[in-house]
């Protein structure tokens, strides 16, 4: 289950890869909504975010910072070689490293991927909770970061549903 996510837009957004023009970087983000926008950051980390934007613009995504797995734990302790559940998928870079994206997942389809792909999610009885978006410079002022509220609080095997 996704758990906390970062929105971006395009014009208006200067925190966004798509806020000056499209390049081989970001050119997933003006593509069909639901496709896998993947990037390596800093040097040596993946994020994954997912296109999505409404018809006032023609580029966004949003960045996937933190799941609660559900299935395949094991895996990803494995990929992540930590046995800590409360950290293991709790940041954007955690999270592709557990799931093994990678930049080979950049332009996927998540809508008809067998590999990679959302689901409809279980109800949940949390609160969102919005606040700024993590790690920027621009564009600070936007609470644009959203997270589910019980995700802080309880531990992730608590939550399983098997």
């Amino acid at each position: 289950m996704i758990t906390e996510t970062e929105a971006y837009r395009h014009k208006d957004d200067p925190a966004s890869h798509a806020f000056r023009r499209i390049t081989d970087r970001n050119k997933v983000m003006f593509e069909d909504v639901g496709k896998a926008y993947v990037y390596f950051t800093y040097g040596m980390h993946y994020c994954f975010n997912i296109v999505a934007r409404n018809s006032k613009f023609e580029a966004g995504a949003v960045l996937i910072r933190a799941i609660m797995p559900e299935k395949g734990i094991e895996i990803m302790e494995k990929n992540r070689c930590i046995k800590d559940r409360k950290r293991l998928t709790d940041g954007p870079a955690k999270v592709t490293q557990a799931l093994g994206i990678t930049k080979k997942h950049y332009g996927l389809d998540l809508t008809t991927s067998p590999e990679l792909f959302i689901t409809d999610g279980m109800k949940i009885r949390g609160k969102i909770i919005s606040s700024p978006r993590i790690g920027i410079k621009n564009a600070t002022d936007r609470l644009w970061n959203f997270k589910i509220s019980f995700s802080v609080t309880f531990e992730p095997r608590i939550l399983q549903i098997v």
